[in-house]
């Protein structure tokens, strides 16, 4: 992570989160028509029409290690990944600001690549290109 970037900052359940904002495409409301695909991974909860695109759906909570959602996250998260269109599912998008890597903060490990701190807050930054190849695991039965 480069010393200081703009990241979108997001939850999932009480947890903060952020990708570099180049990552990120758009934020949209979840459209109230998500379509399960059968035999998709759990994490992968669905498909949606946005403007005529088909856009994969992915909760974020068993990738992270936080279990199952309880129900439908309000915001999705479209993340800019050339041909392959891609949302996650997350709480509230809070901000888009200027992140700096803690000092002290260990090399991240799975898909968490650092911390840094938001105000007095602690958000861990998630590596987008170990996120996208997680999601692309799941259909590969990885």
């Amino acid at each position: 992570m480069p010393d200081s970037a703009r990241h979108v900052i997001f939850r999932v359940d009480s947890g903060r989160y952020a990708l570099p904002l180049p990552a990120v495409r758009e934020v949209v409301v979840t459209p109230e028509l998500t379509t399960r695909v059968p035999r998709a991974p759990k994490a992968v909860t669905g498909v949606v029409n946005l403007r005529g695109r088909v856009v994969t759906v992915v909760d974020l909570r068993p990738l992270l290690g936080m279990g199952e959602a309880a129900g439908a996250s309000p915001k999705l998260l479209l993340l800019d990944r050339g041909r392959r269109d891609l949302a996650l599912a997350v709480a509230e998008v809070e901000a888009i600001e200027e992140l700096s890597r803690l000092p002290e903060a260990k090399a991240g490990t799975g898909l968490v690549q650092g911390v840094a701190l938001w105000g007095s807050l602690e958000v861990r930054v998630l590596d987008v290109e170990a996120l996208e190849a997680r999601v692309t695991g799941l259909f590969q039965g990885s």
